[in-house]
């Protein structure tokens, strides 16, 4: 009798040993902080995706600067700055006169040119692949001859800078932004692409 009260003691004690262990590792995984995921250190530069849409194929582009005069060092990013209905901006406005060359990023098509509430004079360019999309917007006026659907270079002439739709007149700027479309290939459809880092090297 004496043996079997010594064995049960041994085993409740190693059963508490147990629990106690286990309770302090629950604890530690717990309380211990999580990284986040995606997240950058606050010394990472600004990433160009704003969605799963970049690929490293955009960045292998290098694309020009679609205003002509402005140097890399002069561009702001304002990407993700709030703008009406609690939306976010998704471009950068690249500040030039008014009447300031607008040209092609890279080669590629004009798909569209819209006239919309608020970006007034609008251009939608697909690259070669018609995998991204760049617009350009608040254009005083369009290139003499522009049409859809016309082949375009890299640095060729496509419009002026001005403050049409909702842009303040007295703040001529491009809205310049990027988009990877969507299967569809619509050309008001896609995710949003940061042009900053893109531009800005």
């Amino acid at each position: 009798m004496r043996q079997a009260a010594g064995v049960k003691r041994r085993l409740v004690s190693i059963i508490g040993i147990s629990f106690a262990a286990g309770a302090l590792t629950a604890t530690y995984l717990i309380d211990r902080p999580q990284a986040a995921v995606g997240t950058t250190s606050a010394t990472a530069e600004p990433s160009p995706v704003a969605t799963a849409g970049y690929t490293s194929s955009l960045e292998a582009k290098h694309l020009s600067m679609p205003v002509a005069g402005i140097k890399p060092s002069q561009l702001h990013d304002t990407f993700d700055d709030a703008r009406a209905a609690g939306r976010r901006h998704d471009a950068i406005d690249i500040m030039a006169p008014r009447g300031t060359e607008v040209r092609a990023v890279e080669d590629g098509t004009i798909k569209k040119l819209f006239t919309s509430k608020a970006g007034g004079l609008t251009i939608y360019e697909f690259d070669p692949t018609e995998t991204y999309s760049y617009y350009y917007a608040h254009l005083d006026h369009y290139a003499p001859g522009l049409q859809e659907g016309q082949h375009v270079t890299r640095g060729e002439l496509l419009a002026y800078v001005g403050s049409t739709g909702n842009a303040s007149p007295d703040a001529p700027h491009l809205h310049f932004a990027i988009a990877r479309l969507e299967p569809s290939k619509s050309w008001w459809k896609g995710d949003a692409i940061n042009p900053y880092p893109l531009l800005s090297k």
